[in-house]
Order: structure tokens, then sequence, then C-alpha cells
């Protein structure tokens, strides 16, 4: 880096650590209206009350400033050179969508930390030293998930895709390893509003074993409605995306979901999260909160260690390796030097009775 820009770094954060002398100020943003959004932003607001109930920080608040970028790269942009410029925030958790994620990583770039939770396309691996992510990416994602449909003896497969960032990303690695026959492949809407009659109509006839998808709740269980809706009789299976069709039990029962997290794990920092949190919001916490909390505690522990300087606070994610890794609920925490997670994959579930149980088919 030129002399003229470490000195400039330098004054930022020595002004930053100035304005920040009555408390830590970090920024969040996702499209919190969207049910996988707002179950981030529960899970980050769990993490700053529990943190500060605790004495916060060096006994100083924790604060949190959000935003809420719609899951839209070009909001999602702006809203990053928002929380560049202001001097307060030391660390970014978020954003949600990879779309978004991607857009601000290049805003974020050499001057502010940001801990993705839910992004998981392959093109934030490696995009800027300080980008990270605690969910583990698409490329391997959609290589588990397609094993685990050959496992369940599928061997012809229909995919459907939202058209972005995430549903073609997770399609692609679905499909370059699924070791069957792909008799169709398809884009579809993000909206809960698609027709998606003609589709479930096709799959009656052509009768794959089982429907893969790349998306969100929202278009998921508008689908899954009209699946059973005709009678249905393929199988389902979603990736992290699908964690909220739990909502709608009756559509969503013997659906199967690679998820980051379940609440069904016995072990013991779990079922303290699971408890908190149902304490808290009177609902059972599913993959988005635990790795928005778990995000937000990481970058609690970074500011503890390292104080408010966004350089140390980068420097402190950039150097949690396997050996130093942080616990979280989500498992053990720590990165690569590309900035994605060590050790991390999904765990297959089922929905049962409006859950997400471990299914323990092999």
């Amino acid at each position: 880096m030129p002399r003229r820009a470490l000195i400039a770094l330098a004054c930022l954060t020595m002004l930053a650590c100035q304005q920040n002398a009555t408390g830590y100020v970090i920024a969040a943003a996702g499209p919190w209206k969207q049910g996988y959004g707002q179950m981030n932003r529960l899970g980050i607001e769990l993490a700053i009350a529990e943190i500060n109930a605790s004495g916060g920080i060096d006994g100083r608040r924790l604060e949190v400033v959000f935003r809420d970028d719609e899951g839209d790269g070009e909001t999602a942009a702006k809203i990053a050179q928002e929380f560049v410029a202001n001097l307060n925030i030391s660390a970014v958790v978020g954003h949600v969508n990879s779309g978004a994620m991607v857009a601000a990583a290049r805003i974020y770039d050499g001057r502010l930390a940001a801990l993705a939770t839910t992004a998981t396309s392959p093109d934030l691996t490696g995009v800027s030293p300080w980008v990270f992510r605690v969910i583990s990416s698409d490329s391997a994602n959609g290589i588990d998930l397609a094993r685990f449909a050959a496992r369940l003896g599928a061997q012809r497969a229909a995919i459907l895709y939202e058209n972005n960032a995430y549903g073609r990303g997770l399609t692609d690695a679905f499909r370059r390893s699924f070791p069957g026959e792909i008799i169709s492949i398809d884009p579809i809407s993000d909206a809960g509003d698609q027709d998606f009659e003609p589709f479930v109509s096709y799959y009656k006839r052509t009768a794959p074993e089982i429907v893969f998808v790349a998306g969100t709740e929202a278009s998921g269980m508008t689908l899954l409605r009209e699946a059973k809706r005709q009678s249905l009789t393929a199988r389902f299976l979603g990736g992290d995306g699908w964690t909220g069709i739990v909502a709608d039990a009756n559509a969503a029962e013997g659906v199967y979901v690679g998820a980051p997290f379940t609440d069904a794990d016995t072990r013991p920092e779990v079922r303290r999260f699971v408890d908190a949190f149902l304490a808290k919001y009177e609902r059972v916490p599913d993959g988005n909160a635990a790795l928005a909390y778990d995000a937000t505690m990481v970058i609690a522990r970074a500011l503890a260690k390292q104080g408010a300087s966004r350089p140390r606070v980068r420097e402190f994610l950039a150097d949690l390796r396997a050996r130093s890794a942080l616990p979280g609920v989500t498992g053990p925490i720590a990165f690569h030097a590309n900035g994605d997670p060590v050790g991390k994959s999904f765990v297959m579930t089922r929905v049962r009775r409006g859950a997400l149980v471990p299914e323990t088919q092999k």
C-alpha cells in the first residue's frame, strides 16, 4: 500500500477510535422485510442484547446501525459507501444475500471488514482480504446436496433456480456433481407470486425422482403448495435458502433441506442459544438467525481483543485459523486465507411437523 494511503488510513483509524470513546459501533445490512432477512436481524439483535447485558465490551455498550439493502446489489453498494464513510463504524455484519455482498465487497475492500452471514456465492471466495463469511460456499454446498440426492436413490432430477447469484451458483455446483440425469433446468422468480402450475404439471408427466430447488422461502412455499394441490409424488430438496419453509408445515412436510444449523442439535451452546431465542422472540431460530448470531459474536470478540481500529479488526478475522477457531452455535469459526470458513458443511434435514429434523438416511 502506498505511504500516502497508509497515512490516510491511520488518520481514519485514529478518528474512529476517538469517536467511539463512549461505545463500540458496528453496522448490519440485509433484506429485513424478507423472512430470512428478519431471522438474520433477530440473530444479530439477540447477540447485541446478550453482550450488553453482560457489561458490553470493556464496559462499553455495543451498538449496531441497521440498513435495509433489499437484497439488491446496487442498494447494497450505496449502503456500503455509507458505512465506510461513517468513521464510528468498526466492522459490518453482513450482507445477507450473495448478490448484495458481492456488490458491497468492492466498496469495503481496503477500508472496512465485513463478515457475511448467509451469502454463499462462489464469487465471494477471495474477492477481498477485508471480506469473510461464516457459511460455506455454494461450490461445496451444491456438491453435498447432489451427493445426498444420489444417496436417496434419485437417478433423474429436475432443477428450479432463482435467477440470481445464489440460485445460479448453487445450481451449477449441483448440476456438475449429480451423477444421474438432469431432465430440466428452469429459472424462477424470487417472489412468492409466480404460477408454478406449469412446472408441477410437467413433473407429473416426466416423473423426476427429485426436484432440486436453489431458491428462498417465498418462492419455495408457493411451489410446494402447488405440488401438494396436484399431489405430486416427487421428493423436493432445497439448500439453506429453504430453511424458512417450515413456516408452512403442511406444504413442507417431508421436504429435504440442506441446512447450516438445526435447532435439534444437542450441543450445550446450541441448547442455550435456542432457549434464549425462544425466550426473547417466542419462535424457534433457524440457520439464518444462528449464522447472524455467530457473526456478531465474532465481530464482538475482535473488538474486545483489538479495539475499534478497522485494520486491526480485519487482522483479527484474518488470523482466525483452525488452530485458533472461535466456538459458535453453527460450529467452530475460522477462516481460510480466501475468507471462506474452515470446515463448515450442511446438515441434511427433513421437515417433520414444522421442524427441521436431522436426516439419518445415508
